[in-house]
């Protein structure tokens, strides 16, 4: 693979991201949200939005996501991945599980923006 090719897809997946799944097993799978590289209705952008409106929006960013979906949801076939969300969500994000190699194909996807681990989040107690 070119550098070039390897550094583009790195730059989607964080750094902390990218160790991380280099040590996992093969078989081994992560969770993962992927930001989808999709435009909904930008045409209220920059504008106060009001309910009917911002609804708008969020149709639109359905509607632009659910064109991605086919072709997410065959890379994650081809790497015995899964996708866990039915449609993306208002902000053209998508929950996935997939092994390494298959975090690695979704970021030479076009269709992907970022990939950000799934991490839980736990309380800090003072």
């Amino acid at each position: 693979m070119k550098n070039t090719e390897t550094k583009a897809r790195r730059s989607k997946i964080s750094h902390e991201f990218a160790l991380r799944i280099d040590n996992l097993e093969a078989d081994e799978a992560v969770r993962a949200i992927v930001l989808l590289n999709i435009r909904g209705n930008n045409e209220f952008k920059g504008k106060r939005q009001d309910r009917a409106q911002r609804q708008l929006a969020v149709e639109g960013m359905h509607k632009a996501g659910m064109d991605a979906l086919g072709e997410i949801e065959g890379i994650l076939k081809e790497f015995h991945g899964k996708l866990l969300s039915e449609h993306p969500d208002a902000l053209g994000s998508i929950h996935v599980e997939a092994t390494a190699d298959g975090i690695r194909a979704l970021a030479e996807s076009d269709w992907v923006k970022t990939i950000f681990e799934d991490q839980k989040i736990h309380p800090r107690f003072c």
